[in-house]
């Protein structure tokens, strides 16, 4: 069965995309997490399109978004996706490494929905990327109108799902699809 995804991971950073799976595997939400290297692969995706047309069907739970990235960078995508109202409910994470205030300031004016800046410290982030995705996945409640998981609304305390099969979507890291 296929379920739809939680986290549309935008990063061009093989390490930190890593450092991400690494996490989410620990947690068992690694499979309904897909990774894309720029705004504009992250878009296909959104809109189902290219390599993405046969996506089990859903918007993701949270949009983890690195700002900084070739082709399409994370302030474009952030204005496009806030502009249509398909997907301007998507919750989005700025992630990144800028801790500028106009980078800061101009994120809360494309209405991302928090700014969170990579710890260099290997603990401190990896703490991060836990809250914020157990945040996202246990106690925000998706917006209206948002396509629920099928088989699994809600996780019960303890359990986990593992009912589907990978989904991991990378431009450059095949081993670890």
């Amino acid at each position: 069965m296929s379920l739809s995804t939680d986290i549309l991971m935008v990063e061009d950073d093989p390490g930190d995309v890593s450092l991400a799976l690494a996490v989410f595997r620990a947690m068992k939400i690694a499979d309904r997490c897909v990774v894309v290297n720029d705004g504009e692969q992250a878009l296909e995706f959104l809109n189902a399109q290219g390599r993405f047309a046969q996506r089990p069907s859903g918007l993701p739970r949270l949009i983890l978004l690195d700002l900084k990235m070739p082709r399409m960078n994370g302030f474009e995508f952030l204005q496009r996706i806030k502009a249509d109202e398909k997907f301007r409910m998507i919750p989005v994470v700025a992630l990144t490494s800028s801790r500028e205030e106009r980078d800061v300031e101009r994120a809360y004016d494309l209405n991302v929905n928090g700014y969170v800046v990579k710890s260099i410290d290997f603990s401190d982030h990896r703490a991060t990327l836990e809250a914020l995705a157990r945040y996202w996945d246990n106690v925000n409640e998706r917006p209206p109108g948002f396509v629920e998981r099928k088989s699994v609304a809600r996780r019960s305390a303890g359990s986990r799902r593992t009912e589907c099969p990978p989904q991991l979507i990378t431009g450059w890291l095949p081993s670890l699809c």
